[in-house]
């Protein structure tokens, strides 16, 4: 197993039973996001999916906080300052973790929300597959409070979730709302007690850890793709990832379900996965 102690300065990975525990590390700044984090992270995610012994990520923050957003010093004021040039990579590295990678990771994904999640925090947040809060986490989009509309893909991330006159609410007045009132948004799966978070992902991670690998990416990623097409072209594009996946799969997920419900009866589909 890889050891990743040490390789980064504001992310700690480990891996453990298969589910690879990236941890944003900047405890001290509620885990804001910099420049260096968002470089790292990049380096993170590709590194972690390219990983033997990692079958799903889960993301989390050190401490308190998921992640207070942007780090207003390092990400606005210092990048205002410098030349545009520098300020079109800042973005892009933000946007290429946040979203590009984390939305069609070729792994499942569960974004583990332990406190405070603010601004920025909402891209890589619904851009994971799936999200479980503490009851008690503080979610909030407090830019009107700072002179600036939410950025990056924040009212996009909200505008997949939550409902319209929700998100607006709270786009336009800054007021904060817990992990309970999240799951009731829908934009987190579930909200527990905090003393319940870490393996109450576990469990879930260690779920989608025994599915079909091939079959579970096509999945997820075909449903997310899905939503921005028409009926005509989802008939066309959801056959050809179905055709796909059964080429790509070395388990022959497909065949061995069917063999296990038809011939063995050992199986009862939509109660359990086949035997792999």
């Amino acid at each position: 197993m890889t050891d990743y102690t040490n390789r980064w300065e504001t992310v700690k990975v480990d891996v453990e039973d298969g589910i690879a525990w990236v941890t944003l590390n900047r405890p001290a700044k509620r885990n804001a996001m910099s420049p260096t984090l968002n470089r790292e992270m990049i380096d993170v995610l590709e590194t972690v999916e390219l990983d033997q012994d990692a079958h799903v990520l889960v993301l989390t923050g050190e401490g308190e906080a998921f992640s207070a957003g942007m780090d207003l010093k390092e990400y606005f004021r210092e990048i205002d300052a410098s030349p545009e040039i520098v300020q079109v990579k800042v973005r892009r590295d933000a946007s290429t973790w946040q979203w590009k990678l984390l939305r069609n990771y070729a792994k499942p994904t569960i974004a583990m929300v332990n406190g405070w999640c603010f601004g920025g925090a909402f891209s890589p947040l619904v851009a994971c597959d799936l999200a479980i809060a503490s009851d008690d986490a503080v979610f909030g989009l407090s830019e009107i409070n700072w002179g600036i509309p939410p950025g990056n893909l924040v009212s996009k991330a909200m505008a997949d979730t939550v409902g319209h006159r929700q998100a607006l609410y709270y786009i336009m007045t800054g007021e904060t709302f817990t992990g309970s009132q999240a799951a009731d948004m829908g934009l987190v799966n579930r909200s527990v007690p905090l003393a319940q978070l870490r393996e109450t992902t576990r469990e879930l991670a260690a779920t989608l850890r025994e599915k079909n690998p091939v079959v579970l990416r096509a999945a997820k990623i075909g449903f997310k793709l899905c939503r921005e097409l028409t009926w005509e072209q989802n008939e066309e594009y959801l056959y050809a990832k179905l055709d796909q996946a059964q080429l790509l799969d070395p388990e022959r997920g497909r065949e061995q379900g069917l063999k296990q419900f038809l011939d063995d009866k050992s199986i009862k589909p939509g109660l359990e996965s086949y035997r792999r």
